[in-house]
């Protein structure tokens, strides 16, 4: 099984950056994906990564300002996060699939971190 520890939340002016990590324990042999949820809306998909190739995804709204890349050595995922604006501002998770057919499905991941949040000020 795997285990997953968000960090590097905060609270950032619009227009700047922030860089998340997930810590990952256990098999790392997985897609690893990113999510997000703002009060009131549905969780949403941001980004993933597939640990055997490196290929990435990501949702239209982050395109060109957030990067995934994950490091084999430290058994870490990273989110840079750069242009925040303010609807950026939510609660991110990590997540790891085994059996990822697509990537944007929260269904379709097996475990989860607990969140850490993000706030863009305008």
């Amino acid at each position: 099984q795997v285990q997953l520890v968000e960090s590097g939340g905060g609270l950032v002016q619009a227009g700047g950056s922030l860089r998340l990590s997930c810590a990952a324990s256990g098999r790392t042999r997985y897609v690893m994906g990113w999510f997000r949820q703002a009060p009131g809306k549905e969780r949403e998909f941001v980004a993933a990564v597939r640990w055997s190739d490196g290929s990435t995804y990501y949702t239209d709204s982050v395109k060109g300002r957030f990067t995934i890349s994950r490091d084999n050595a430290k058994k870490t995922v990273n989110l840079q996060m750069n242009s925040l604006k303010p609807e950026d501002t939510a609660v991110y998770y990590c997540a790891a699939g085994s059996n990822i057919n697509g990537y944007r499905d929260e269904y379709e991941y097996e475990y989860w971190g607990q969140g850490t949040q993000v706030t863009v000020s305008s």
